[in-house]
């Protein structure tokens, strides 16, 4: 048989045949990936917490805690998922109240989807969800470049059950992605929203954005302690039907992920060299090449006594970052090199090289 009938006959109708690889426009949409750690308590603003790429967007929305969990559907291939724990409740939002899980996609990954011409792709996404809270949840389609948006709703119909989603929407004419490694699109998952967001009528086909159509009709997640929401199997793919969910091998999904963050373990050294007065420079090997020029932080998010400087016989036990350093030219990131600039006690040596140990789990950061 020929490999495009294999291709046709795996993707069904309304497929696209060219997304029969890495379909899923969504990284870790099984969840599976969680460099920052597997659980966040205490959420109340936005950021990035806990599962790889899947970011929280929140403003007085209640407080929360954010884990991996194992809870996944029953006999689906799923091994995590992510999970919402409401901590604080809020039963009485403010207008500009929300709380919601998004993944943001850079725009060179979108060319395909023809967005802004007569042969856009219709998008659809699949996924597994479950809540203690049954009611009407929405999902959001955002183009950022354009300022446009889609929202649709969906039902948790029974409580404390997984359950398996799939919506449509229609391909955009209007307004193309930008062709480049900045954010373009999010998908986002509303669980909280005041009525800056629900006061009008829900926007059910792509239209410039109206925050009052955003979210309309969204149940309230946040109105008790005992709430809680997982979801895990996320996929986005072109065309009008979902296909099944695409697992990859974890080195491969864990090398998307590090395209926008890596976390290096305690106990790396690197050579290192006078930069100026009081400054070094040591160049470090990431795992993979990242979407942007990093920021590096400690686990903690500080940037004070990140290692150890030896040089010509001196030692500077508590060293701090400078900055991370990448010329126009030479944009090492891309090639997975980073040089970093650190501070010390003392003036290096501008003919010997030295040592830079690293005895603290460091965060290089590229999200979107």
């Amino acid at each position: 048989m020929a490999i495009t009938k294999l291709v046709a006959d795996s993707l069904g109708a309304g497929a696209t045949p060219n997304q029969s690889a890495f379909k899923n426009i969504i990284i870790n949409g099984d969840m599976s990936i969680a460099q920052r750690g597997t659980s966040e308590t205490g959420i109340t603003g936005s950021g990035y917490y806990t599962v790889d790429r899947w970011r929280i967007g929140a403003d007085t929305g209640g407080t929360w805690t954010q884990s991996q969990s194992t809870d996944v559907p029953s006999g689906q291939g799923f091994a995590k998922s992510s999970k919402l724990d409401c901590t604080t409740a809020n039963g009485s939002l403010s207008a500009n109240s929300a709380f919601f899980l998004t993944q943001r996609v850079e725009g060179q990954n979108l060319q395909y989807l023809k967005k802004g011409t007569a042969n856009a792709e219709s998008l659809t996404a699949s996924f597994w969800v479950k809540s203690n809270k049954t009611g009407t949840y929405i999902l959001m389609l955002d183009d950022t470049d354009n300022n446009r948006s889609f929202s649709q709703s969906y039902t948790i119909s029974s409580a404390d059950t997984w359950e398996k989603k799939t919506i449509t929407f229609a391909g955009d004419t209007s307004g193309a992605f930008n062709n480049d490694n900045a954010r373009s699109f999010d998908l986002r998952f509303w669980l909280v929203a005041g009525t800056n967001y629900t006061s009008g009528t829900l926007n059910t086909s792509w239209n410039s954005n109206t925050n009052a159509n955003l979210a309309v009709g969204q149940v309230n997640l946040a109105d008790s302690t005992s709430n809680e929401w997982y979801i895990t199997g996320v996929q986005l793919e072109a065309g009008t039907t979902a296909s099944d969910f695409e697992f990859l091998p974890f080195d491969v999904n864990k090398q998307r992920c590090q395209r926008y963050f890596q976390r290096i373990e305690k106990y790396v050294a690197a050579t290192g060299e006078r930069w100026s007065t009081n400054l070094f420079w040591a160049g470090f090997k990431l795992d993979s090449a990242m979407r942007g020029k990093p920021t590096l932080t400690k686990s903690d998010g500080s940037t004070t006594d990140i290692g150890n400087f030896d040089n010509a016989g001196s030692r500077d036990g508590s060293v701090d970052l400078s900055s991370t350093y990448s010329d126009s030219d030479s944009e090492n990131w891309k090639s997975g090199y980073v040089t970093v600039i650190m501070t010390t006690s003392f003036n290096p040596d501008i003919n010997r090289a030295g040592t830079w140990a690293v005895d603290v789990i460091l965060h290089f950061d590229a999200e979107l």
